[in-house]
């Protein structure tokens, strides 16, 4: 007589076959849960995001910044990675972003001819590390650059690179996106009048007013020119006078 069966394994293969059921039953309640909300909700209440939209919300760039982007100050840097003072004064201005809650930093490229090609092709380094890694990654790029450049034109050290590098980044660097982002910054910086690195720009979200301050600006002159811009006083000119035939680094 033939041995008769365990009834476990057959157990087994029922439950299997009831398991795909689960999901459609899942994905049911959550069509249901989203048709109650849409015939509930006011006529004016937002539509919930998508998560591919706060994906891409938390990484849209440029211009990218540190900081709070939700705060009443956004402070621009105009900055060239071989221009020797834009590298003494990042880390105290990173510093002086990360203690002042209500400030976002964001930086505007202004390669200076002075220091081509090694400015602009540490620039496209850093907005390609930005545009597949966002904000923070465009920052570590900076950063790396600042402590690794002979500055002054000289570029970074023959044979070295960067540690971060992968596919999606190399296949950056041989478009035209970051050039076309560079050049854009450059362009706008001339035609606001702005020649020499570093410069900043702070603007008041709330007034909508700015003022440009050339040179690299101490922490406790920020803040006055925050004041003021918070006043009702009208902007005072940048404080300090340049002409416009000035290019080049602005030393402390």
């Amino acid at each position: 007589m033939e041995p008769k069966r365990p009834s476990i394994p057959l157990q087994v293969e029922a439950f299997r076959r009831r398991r795909p059921r689960w999901p459609w039953a899942l994905a049911a309640a959550v069509v249901a849960l989203l048709l109650i909300w849409f015939v509930l909700r006011s006529p004016g209440d937002p539509l919930p995001p998508s998560p591919a939209m706060v994906s891409t919300a938390q990484v849209a760039g440029p211009p990218w910044q540190m900081g709070n982007p939700e705060g009443r100050f956004t402070l621009t840097l105009y900055a060239d990675l071989e221009c020797p003072f834009c590298r003494a004064y990042f880390p105290p201005l990173k510093r002086w972003v990360g203690e002042n809650t209500d400030v976002a930093l964001q930086w505007h490229h202004l390669p200076l001819a002075a220091h081509e090609p090694a400015a602009s092709a540490e620039g496209r380094l850093a907005e390609c590390a930005a545009e597949t890694g966002g904000h923070a990654a465009f920052w570590n790029a900076v950063e790396w650059v600042y402590a690794h450049t002979r500055s002054d034109g000289q570029g970074l050290p023959d044979g070295l690179r960067y540690p971060d590098l992968t596919s999606a980044l190399e296949q950056c660097l041989t478009s035209e996106r970051p050039d076309a982002v560079i050049r854009a910054h450059a362009e706008e910086a001339t035609k606001s009048g702005v020649t020499a690195t570093p410069s900043l720009r702070l603007h008041d979200r709330m007034t909508g007013k700015a003022i440009l301050l050339q040179g690299p600006i101490e922490g406790d002159a920020l803040l006055s020119a925050m004041d003021m811009l918070a006043s009702d006083e009208p902007a005072a000119p940048p404080t300090t006078e340049m002409s416009t035939d000035v290019v080049g680094d602005i030393p402390r």
